[in-house]
């Protein structure tokens, strides 16, 4: 559907007027001025083989009108720095059947469409990490799918997604212009206790089994090289997504408190070793999962600003995608200018759970990054 037809579609409440005649004219200026437009875009889009100019063209000027959150454009990685990014990138499905997905998660219907496809390349080329950790990826054939049609040019030449033992098939990724030396995860790893009776004032459909984690967190240990050019040093990433739900803290703390034990015994063979744990968290920072991260000594990079629209990482208003950094992280990283990338999102008046999308829609979160010292 395109945005001008989603636009008129939405319910005219009067808190949400304002908002979409503001869209309406910039969907209707911004295509006048593509010299303007142009330059907005990152230069890691000029190579546009992965798509028609016309369609780039166009859902810029879309991501610009209909963005609510993050910031509209990407600052450049400064020198000696390069770019660290989580990207939740919301059901990233090829158009192969998985016979191991059956029933409710039969994925045959779940190809990602093709309009995502394109606008959340465009959003990673704006971005243009060096690191990029991505979740809700279907595969590891998916993502080289996705890499060899959306961003060919983009240097990515490691490549890392495993089973993370969710039954809907989703796994944790990496793409990375780094070379990648270890990658492991713990599908189905018990964490100790077992699942309560109620979720809410509900049946807990897990009631009486072990908790382990729902979608195990990947580590990946990636050589960065030095400024110099000589040596390099390793950094630890803790790749993580999260159980969802209100009522699943205490499973999302659970997987904080495992996760934990698997950082430890990485800083017990090396307790300088610097690293980073990041994701969709499911989780604001008030929740007990985050302040478990936190009491053990993480930082969350965006700890000195504003919580103001443009840290907002998810469509519903929550920061929830998040990057966590140990003492001999944070020294690496140029916090101050951390920053969220806005892509765009539903109107005001329509649910974030509305599975309706338009042309320039990306995904429900929106890309966090971090620049750290090489």
């Amino acid at each position: 559907m395109q945005a001008l037809d989603y636009l008129r579609k939405a319910p005219l409440q009067e808190s949400t007027m304002k908002m979409r005649l503001s869209a309406l004219l910039c969907l209707i200026l911004l295509p006048l001025s593509s010299t303007t437009l142009s330059a907005q875009v990152s230069e890691t889009q000029s190579d546009k083989s992965f798509a028609d100019e016309k369609i780039i063209n166009d859902y810029e000027s879309t991501r610009i009108a209909m963005r609510k959150y993050g910031k509209e454009s990407a600052p450049a990685t400064k020198d000696g720095s390069f770019r660290l990014t989580t990207y939740n990138i919301e059901n990233l499905f090829d158009a192969h059947d998985d016979p191991s997905l059956t029933g409710r998660n039969d994925d045959a219907d779940d190809t990602k469409p093709e309009h995502q496809l394109i606008a959340t390349a465009m959003a990673i080329r704006a971005v243009n990490p060096d690191i990029l950790c991505i979740e809700e990826v279907e595969s590891e054939q998916a993502l080289l799918e996705y890499r060899d049609t959306y961003l060919a040019d983009m240097g990515y030449e490691h490549v890392v997604s495993i089973d993370a033992g969710n039954d809907r098939g989703i796994e944790n990724s990496v793409l990375s212009r780094f070379p990648i030396t270890n990658a492991k995860n713990w599908p189905n790893k018990p964490l100790g206790g077992v699942h309560p009776e109620k979720y809410g004032n509900n049946k807990n459909w897990y009631a009486g089994e072990p908790i382990a984690f729902r979608r195990s967190p990947m580590m990946v240990d990636v050589a960065i090289p030095n400024a110099d050019g000589n040596d390099s040093w390793t950094l630890t990433l803790f790749v993580m997504h999260h159980k969802s739900g209100f009522y699943n803290s205490y499973w999302r703390e659970a997987e904080a408190k495992g996760t934990l034990e698997l950082i430890q015994d990485v800083l017990k063979s090396d307790p300088d070793r610097a690293v980073v744990v990041l994701g969709d968290f499911n989780a604001e920072i008030t929740d007990e999962s985050v302040q478990t991260y936190l009491r053990a000594g993480f930082v969350d990079i965006f700890a000195n600003h504003d919580e103001d629209r443009q840290s907002i990482t998810h469509e519903s208003g929550r920061r929830i995608d998040l990057i966590l950094a140990n003492d001999a992280a944070i020294k690496q990283m140029d916090t101050e200018h951390a920053f969220v990338y806005g892509t765009a999102a539903r109107p005001d008046g329509t649910s974030w759970r509305d599975l309706e999308t338009f042309d320039g829609y990306a995904s429900d979160h929106y890309p966090v990054s971090v620049d750290m010292k090489n």
